[in-house]
């Protein structure tokens, strides 16, 4: 998502900022927005009120978007995370963490105004970690291109302070229009902030729990606010199917994946559906042959 194709002054020498919003809540997308335009434009951009989103009241956040998206010297891009993206991810067996994710978000945008042939010759981005660790990844993925990585960048330089605007509008729009795919009822959008501190979400999240399929996809349930809902849940155990029993080497039986072993805990239920001595395949699909098939005649 962002303008529609290269812009005429694309083989000018170019700025650009990128920076973040929805880092923190546990609801919603973390989205990542880019504003670029000419390096002969930068004087000019200084003009026209961009500043750091967090410091904006909504209607002037939407206001300043709708000018840049109008202004045909500036061009600008995103990436919606979603927050199942997010959360499996952070729950892989190699997690990936946010920083990462973070990281690679912004290089993705770098990359995509680059093959849309811009001539990026600096980027300001707002840090993530260490600014001069960051700022060496960046250089180190982009040689020709001067990088400025910085704390507060989005209070500090106005083509940043777009770029926040361009994230958090996208952001607060996507949050808005979210359609929640499950059916339970008495479900309902009164999720407040999505922060984690908000009373109003952390209502909202007690709600709408389901004790064996968890929290609606609006949810990043790898966040540290959502585990001890999940003390409640029904405990759901992970079978290894034949093929992994025969290529597990002997005496080392691969070993089922259990939710409690990425983070999740819950009550657990002894009946022979869950059943199981900890290696193979559970005794329910032993005792009646059952084999896991991909393909059929």
């Amino acid at each position: 998502m962002g303008s529609e194709g290269p812009p005429t002054w694309a083989s000018k020498p170019c700025i650009m900022g990128i920076d973040e919003a929805g880092r923190g809540p546990v609801l919603g997308p973390m989205v990542y927005g880019c504003l670029y335009c000419p390096l002969s434009y930068q004087k000019t951009l200084s003009s026209l009120n961009f500043a750091d989103s967090k410091t904006l009241k909504e209607e002037k956040r939407e206001e300043l978007f709708e000018n840049l998206k109008k202004d045909d010297s500036i061009g600008w891009e995103v990436d919606v995370i979603d927050p199942r993206e997010l959360s499996a991810k952070m729950l892989r067996k190699v997690k990936v963490n946010l920083n990462e994710i973070s990281h690679n978000s912004a290089i993705g945008l770098v990359t995509r105004v680059l093959r849309i042939g811009v001539l990026l010759t600096e980027v300001y981005v707002d840090t993530v970690g260490d600014p001069e660790k960051y700022r060496i990844k960046l250089s180190e993925y982009f040689p020709g291109i001067k990088f400025v990585v910085a704390k507060k960048a989005d209070s500090l330089y106005p083509v940043v302070s777009g770029a926040s605007i361009v994230a958090k509008v996208t952001r607060d729009k996507a949050v808005r229009d979210w359609v929640l795919d499950e059916t339970a009822e008495a479900m309902d959008r009164n999720f407040g902030s999505g922060y984690p501190g908000d009373p109003e979400t952390k209502a909202w999240l007690a709600n709408h729990k389901h004790l064996l399929f968890g929290f609606p996809s609006l949810v990043r349930f790898s966040w540290g606010t959502c585990t001890p809902y999940f003390k409640s849940m029904i405990e759901v155990l992970w079978e290894c199917d034949k093929g992994d029993e025969e290529g597990s080497s002997s005496g080392s039986k691969k070993r089922q994946l259990k939710l409690t072993n990425i983070g999740f805990t819950g009550c657990k239920r002894k009946s022979e559906e869950i059943e199981s001595n900890g290696k193979g395949r559970c005794k329910f699909f032993q005792s009646r042959k059952l084999e896991l098939v991909s393909h059929f005649h």
